[in-house]
């Protein structure tokens, strides 16, 4: 069994070559040890490998006694939604790789309550079950399959006064992937919107484009059908319907962070005081509008499998990430990118401006994106950083890597650098007030990072 597979936030590799079916037995034996479930949700998505890892993990659950929910070809929002909706199941897992090409495939593993088993919470020793394993069986569980379709869009559906959706046209890309099961359901309760596809029909070979919509290439033929239908907006979702990319009516990109700034924004109107929190790489313009608007900015660490966590201990009202992960506290806390989706309708139809007057205020910084480097001694080059610039700095901040806020004569800006979990690289994100100073940081940055 290849240990490598085992991630921060999930389980991931290529499929077959790394994660088989053998280690998809042995996981599913594991969970059920690990979490004593009796009961353990299973979606997957629409991947070559996904059926054989399915049979795999359904049969490890049920090798050690534990009854399997079949929930079938589902986004990872519905498989949250199933695990945290309903009060007959102690554990998920959800079968797919997310944004990753069609070579890769995964597990995603969460309790009861749909709080994800990442390496701080579970995954370690879930790992070394499963590498002691396979163990003997047991009375054998049973499968039982259920449809969850309807009434997951109907709890969304009941988060969102549809009748008041203005007359819209826009376009949705779901890149082959999962939303590609929903959204028809979707937006076929949604009467004012008109929803153009692009690339609808489940397809794990990804034959248009990859599933991501981080990629500026991946939104190609999204801006341009948004420019010729003159769209009120873009949507593009990834693999597995836990991102969702945002495009203007005039097909422009709107970066994570600013995605995030918008439906904060819209949704503290209704519940002022509650605190929204936001990762480390995000612009200065987002808790500036949270503030704005009413609310308590809390920034924090990167990754579903620290957020979530601390949604729930905080109450927090919402959550986002730079990369186009939002989390909602009436969604259980998870990711709920097709609510995203119709609070940005919502909020269209509300104002009554296009979305690129809407977006124009929040772009009064200028952000470098994240951009990786690879080096040898990540923790020496952090150290070396730190030495250079903390003197200087406003703010410092080590709730993930190392971000530092810097004033004076000269200006705003911040700069965040973060080691990957996977892969010997930093990721540095830098922001300012005017873009000559932007990337004279940046190429600062860099050139000591590389050396």
């Amino acid at each position: 069994m290849n240990t490598s597979i085992f991630k921060a936030y999930d389980i991931r590799g290529l499929s077959p070559q790394e994660l088989d079916a053998d280690t998809a037995y042995r996981v599913g034996q594991a969970v059920v040890k690990f979490t004593r479930a009796s009961t353990v949700v299973v979606g997957r998505d629409m991947r070559d490998t996904s059926p054989a890892l399915f049979e795999a993990v359904a049969r490890g659950i049920m090798s050690q006694g534990a009854d399997v929910v079949d929930i079938g070809l589902v986004t990872t929002p519905m498989f949250y939604f199933a695990v945290a909706e309903y009060d007959l199941h102690d554990a998920g897992m959800m079968i797919t790789a997310s944004h990753n090409p069609k070579e890769y495939n995964g597990l995603k593993l969460c309790y009861d309550d749909a709080l994800p088993i990442g390496a701080a919470s579970g995954m370690d020793e879930i790992r070394d079950l499963a590498l002691a394993g396979p163990y003997p069986e047991k009375k054998s569980g049973t499968m039982v399959e259920t449809d969850i379709r309807e009434d997951y869009v109907a709890k969304l559906l009941a988060m969102i006064d549809v009748r008041k959706l203005e007359r819209m046209n826009v376009v949705v890309d779901t890149a082959n992937g999962m939303e590609g099961c929903v959204i028809a359901d979707i937006f076929g309760r949604v009467r004012n919107v008109t929803m153009t596809g692009l690339f609808l029909d489940l397809d794990g070979a990804f034959p248009n484009h990859e599933a991501n919509p981080l990629k500026e290439e991946t939104l190609e033929a999204l801006k341009a059908k948004v420019r010729e239908l003159r769209a009120h907006a873009g949507f593009a979702f990834d693999g597995d319907g836990d991102r969702v990319g945002l495009v203007d009516e005039q097909g422009e990109n709107v970066r994570g962070d600013l995605l995030l700034a918008l439906v904060a924004g819209k949704l503290l109107r209704d519940n002022p005081g509650q605190a929204v929190l936001y990762d480390v790489r995000c612009s200065l313009a987002v808790a500036e509008e949270i503030e704005r608007a009413g609310g308590v900015p809390t920034m924090c660490r990167v990754g579903h499998g620290f957020i979530k966590p601390q949604m729930r201990e905080m109450g927090a009202l919402f959550a986002g990430e730079l990369s186009n992960h939002f989390y909602f506290r009436d969604m259980y806390g998870a990711e709920s990118t097709d609510l995203v989706m119709l609070t940005i309708l919502e909020l269209l139809s509300e104002t009554g401006k296009p979305l690129s007057e809407l977006v124009a205020p929040l772009k009064r910084y200028h952000h470098s994106g994240e951009i990786n480097s690879k080096v040898a001694g990540v923790a020496a080059v952090m150290a070396r950083l730190e030495q250079t610039y903390a003197h200087e700095a406003a703010a410092v901040t080590k709730i993930d890597g190392l971000r530092l806020d810097f004033g004076g004569d000269q200006g705003r800006w911040w700069f965040s650098v973060r080691a990957s979990n996977t892969e010997p690289l930093l990721r540095l994100n830098v922001e300012a007030a005017d873009r000559e100073m932007m990337e004279k940081r940046r190429d600062e940055l860099l050139a000591l990072i590389r050396s």
